[in-house]
């Protein structure tokens, strides 16, 4: 009988911070609800987009066990010396690897990563120095840049003498963010910002709560559009995403913020929903994904990844960001895409498991 192949899901515990750092919620890295929890949730303690990364993993691994595979999971926490243990012990054929970060740190995401290559290990999804890059939203839009893709105008601030109004070239509203996270961490309704001493304010809030720098970049008053990529070799992109923002209120920023995607039950993530496929001219559709597509070849994506787009009111489209390893959880804008191409969640799993083995066979 031919041994059922190996794959084990690899992903970040949630943590809640304390004022003695950050703190695993369980040691099995399974979600207790109860007051502790919920006090963390509503203080803004609790990385829900952590949570999240719990959720998927359930799914993921329900789907991979539907499918024949034999599934083992492994929670990342602070300690890598578990998990080379881990997998010396279990020894898998390929690592299904949803890890965001390590140690409270987004840059160690790709370093994961590169722990999977040095031991020879398959993994899913895009690699080390695509992982990096990408994160790093300022060498992206560079990188896009350079090659012809559009982008906002913008400049990173490392320091507030950087800002100065003599000097300022940008043009008002403006948008400012973290430089080095993803899943739109540090992004909420004061995120746009139409003064200098508004932009000030925002840039002096990323460097304190974040310790990294600002990016500060031109706002693109229109339409947001996502844009799942899936495949190697000849990608398939499948149909376009918008985020609808006509249930925000008036005066909320047209933004995808922090709290709109994760915190189910807040304005923001009532307010905002997601419609496939996106009501678009042939020619802007077509438009947008050309550029979708030369997103994931110029960053080197692998497997899966979803480009972000604001579509201005003359349908000129901008590439906001390039994200390898997006969410795949059932109700996540990638598997909304994924959906009305006509996949079912199973099949999307199964791809990109076929896709990371042929890429080792």
């Amino acid at each position: 009988m031919r041994k059922k192949l190996h794959v084990s899901v690899i992903f970040n515990q949630p943590t809640i911070q304390t004022s003695k750092g950050r703190k695993f919620i369980s040691e099995s890295g399974m979600i207790q609800e109860g007051a502790a929890l919920a006090t963390a949730r509503a203080n803004g303690l609790l990385d829900m987009s952590e949570v999240g990364v719990v959720e998927e993993r359930e799914q993921i691994q329900a789907a991979l066990t539907e499918l024949g595979y034999q599934t083992s999971i492994f929670n990342m926490s602070n300690n890598i010396e578990k998990l080379l243990e881990f997998l010396k012990t279990e020894k898998p054929d390929l690592i299904f690897n949803l890890v965001e970060s390590l140690g409270d740190q987004s840059i160690h995401e790709m370093h994961v990563a590169g722990i999977y290559e040095i031991l020879e290990i398959p993994y899913t999804g895009s690699p080390t120095v695509t992982l990096g890059t990408c994160l790093n939203k300022a060498r992206t839009k560079e990188i896009l840049s350079f090659h012809g893709i559009p982008t906002a105008k913008f400049i990173v601030c490392k320091q507030m003498n950087e800002i100065i109004a003599d000097d300022f070239d940008l043009a008002f509203p403006l948008i400012v963010k973290p430089a080095k996270e993803d899943a739109s961490v540090g992004i909420d309704n004061d995120s746009v910002v139409d003064s200098l001493t508004a932009l000030k304010k925002r840039v002096r809030y990323i460097f304190q709560q974040y310790d990294q720098p600002a990016i500060v970049e031109e706002y693109i008053e229109g339409r947001e559009l996502n844009v799942a990529v899936l495949g190697n070799g000849k990608p398939t992109v499948l149909p376009i995403s918008e985020i609808d923002f006509s249930g925000l209120p008036s005066g909320y920023p047209k933004i995808v913020t922090y709290d709109a995607k994760w915190l189910n039950g807040s304005i923001e993530f009532e307010g905002t929903k997601g419609v496939c496929p996106a009501d678009l001219p042939p020619t802007v559709e077509a438009r947008i994904k050309d550029l979708a597509l030369q997103s994931f070849n110029i960053m080197g994506c692998r497997d899966y990844a979803r480009i972000d787009f604001r579509l201005t009111k003359n349908n000129k489209p901008y590439v906001l960001e390039v994200n390898p390893n997006p969410d795949i959880s059932d109700d996540a804008g990638f598997i909304r895409s994924t959906t009305t191409y006509g996949y079912s969640f199973n099949e999307v799993i199964g791809k990109i498991v076929e896709y990371a083995l042929k890429r080792n066979p």
